[in-house]
């Protein structure tokens, strides 16, 4: 929002409110960057094709519409047709009209999907422990869960 002779004067971030705000910057980089690398070492997968398979490995009958893959993952329609493309590349993942609805696309996980998952989760929770939940006490870790659940809540599309 641009700043109008009439707006009010911005509140500023005081001492406190700029560490936290680069600390989660600094955090938030570091863990990802952290969690992406040991994926892509190690089971040879993006983090957002993880998590991909974890939405369909939680899905009825392994299968969800690709409009509603997209919400689930905060990202865009093009990007997760990208990632699941390249999961169908490796056999992971297939695509197939949507029974109901003439213009939906369903992703669908496949066994040898369900099989790379398998095997990419104990390194991948390994990883997340390291950067993230090892490193807080459980005081911290309810304080941050109820904290970024409440702004992700605000920030969520209404409807």
């Amino acid at each position: 929002m641009a700043q109008t002779p009439d707006s009010p004067a911005p509140r500023w971030l005081d001492e406190q409110e700029m560490a936290a705000w680069h600390g989660f910057l600094e955090a938030t980089s570091r863990v990802a960057r952290h969690v992406e690398q040991q994926l892509k070492d190690e089971a040879g997968l993006s983090h957002a094709q993880y998590e991909i398979l974890v939405r369909l490995s939680g899905a009825p009958d392994g299968e969800i519409r690709m409009t509603e893959l997209a919400e689930g993952l905060f990202t865009t329609k093009s990007g997760l047709t990208y990632q699941v493309g390249q999961l169908e590349k490796r056999g992971l993942v297939t695509r197939r009209s949507c029974p109901t609805d003439v213009r939906g696309v369903l992703a669908v996980l496949t066994a040898e999907g369900r099989a790379a998952l398998r095997d990419a989760a104990p390194g991948h929770v390994t990883a997340v422990r390291e950067a993230l939940i090892d490193v807080l006490d459980a005081e911290e870790l309810a304080v941050l869960a109820k904290g970024l659940g409440r702004v992700g809540a605000r920030l969520r599309p209404s409807g």
